[in-house]
């Protein structure tokens, strides 16, 4: 990134660099600052009440999160909880110092709360470091531009040649690829999907255009298919473009979330047929409006977190269309919290229906001599390091070419992002698209 793109404050980073060192010690500053009164009355009473107040109702947000309303598969960070429970002891302190004073007072404690506030979100954020800049967190990461479908003349790879071998730049070939907003409807399989989006790049934009591979990719959970453009994966993919003379896979991010309370869990259940969706409806659309490789050869999906455990899903489960696929930070099995309660709510207390889906018991007795996947992780990542162990070693005993990838880094986006660069070389060896 150069000097220029980064003295816009907007494209400062929200979890490295100095932004997120400086905001967190003023906000200390004045949490400090609204502790520091003197008097018997404010330290036996007052602050032990905020703190246990704030720790309470931190926990119970937690509480209720992990066992009730359950947006999240897995069980908040406890880091989570103390971040939010440092504001809200702020607002506490502030809330009781409010009434004894006047108004300079009043303002003063009051604007004492706001660094407090935004030391908390800069050190939430930086749990998952989902925003990684303050353009990307006021939903600025990325222009849309309108999607015209349209053939032009191909060029493709002949018969033992990567594409790269016979691809040449055109002029007036962009520099940079587009990201458009598109409906795909759920056509055979009866799902009501959100907002699908595509990235097309370079080499698909020129005139003659390459016939490229596809990769689908799927988001985390909770999440939309705008997540990966808020982490910044179009400049990623811009990137690779511009090293490989404008190719690069056309990406197509599709909803199997929908807006079902419940996560359906990439499956076809009561919760919706998402399987047959992402099977089915999804690359007859690709293949009706885009001009790409329709060799299933070409076409990988992938995801992380939740996403890669539907990625996971569906290369095993549907090996004829996705032969390859990419697996980030995803789960053992799929989830809604534990296994007990995924069976109960999918499949009504059906172990043996659950089983037909579930990606390890498919892998005990099947095998997959065509397949090949990316398996990564955050080496920080404690829940899901020894669980994508776990599934490498699955895959490959089932014969699934596995490239396995450990990345610096928990359950966060920087991992997520930086593991799917590295796979963009494989994928681009494994669909021919290069050598």
């Amino acid at each position: 990134m150069n000097g220029v793109t980064m003295a816009n404050p907007l494209n400062w980073s929200l979890v490295r660099g100095p932004l997120p060192i400086v905001v967190t010690v003023l906000g200390l500053c004045c949490l400090a600052l609204l502790l520091a009164r003197r008097g018997r009355t404010w330290w036996t009473w007052v602050v032990p009440i905020a703190a246990v107040a704030a720790g309470g109702l931190a926990y119970g947000v937690k509480y209720a999160s992990d066992n009730w309303v359950k947006p999240f598969p897995d069980a908040l960070p406890d880091s989570l909880i103390a971040w939010g429970g440092a504001t809200l002891l702020a607002a506490g302190l502030a809330g009781a110092a409010f009434p004894r004073l006047r108004w300079r007072g009043r303002v003063a404690v009051l604007l004492a709360v706001l660094p407090v506030l935004a030391m908390s979100a800069l050190q939430i954020n930086k749990v998952y470091a989902f925003y990684p800049t303050l353009r990307a967190a006021l939903g600025m990461a990325v222009k849309t531009t309108e999607f015209r479908p349209g053939d032009r003349t191909l060029i493709t790879a002949p018969a033992g040649k990567a594409l790269s071998d016979v691809w040449r730049p055109p002029a007036g070939m962009p520099t940079q690829g587009t990201v458009s907003e598109v409906e795909i409807p759920g056509t055979v399989s009866g799902w009501k999907p959100r907002t699908a989006r595509v990235y097309l790049p370079p080499a698909y934009q020129s005139t003659p255009r390459a016939q490229l591979p596809v990769l689908v990719l799927l988001a985390g959970q909770p999440g939309s298919t705008a997540d990966w453009f808020t982490f910044g994966l179009k400049e990623r993919l811009d990137r690779y473009a511009n090293t490989h003379d404008g190719l690069a896979p056309v990406v197509v991010f599709p909803d199997d979330l929908g807006t079902v309370p419940q996560n359906p869990l990439c499956m076809d259940s009561k919760l919706g047929n998402v399987e047959t969706y992402l099977k089915t409806d999804v690359p007859a659309w690709v293949r009706a409006n885009l001009q790409v490789n329709p060799n299933a050869r070409s076409w990988v999906i992938g995801g992380y977190s939740h996403g890669g455990t539907c990625a996971l899903q569906l290369g095993v489960r549907a090996p004829e269309v996705y032969p390859s696929f990419i697996d980030i930070s995803g789960q053992r099995e799929p989830t809604v919290g534990n296994h007990r309660d995924t069976v109960d709510a999918v499949f009504d207390g059906d172990a043996a229906k659950f089983a037909e889906y579930n990606p390890l018991d498919i892998l005990r007795t099947r095998r997959f001599p065509d397949s090949a996947a990316v398996i990564a992780v955050g080496l920080k990542d404690r829940v899901y390091l020894p669980e994508q162990r776990e599934v490498a070693a699955a895959c490959q005993k089932a014969g699934i070419a596995v490239k396995f990838i450990e990345r610096p880094g928990g359950h966060d986006a920087i991992v997520w992002l930086d593991s799917l660069d590295q796979s963009l070389p494989w994928l681009a060896q494994r669909t021919g698209m290069t050598h």
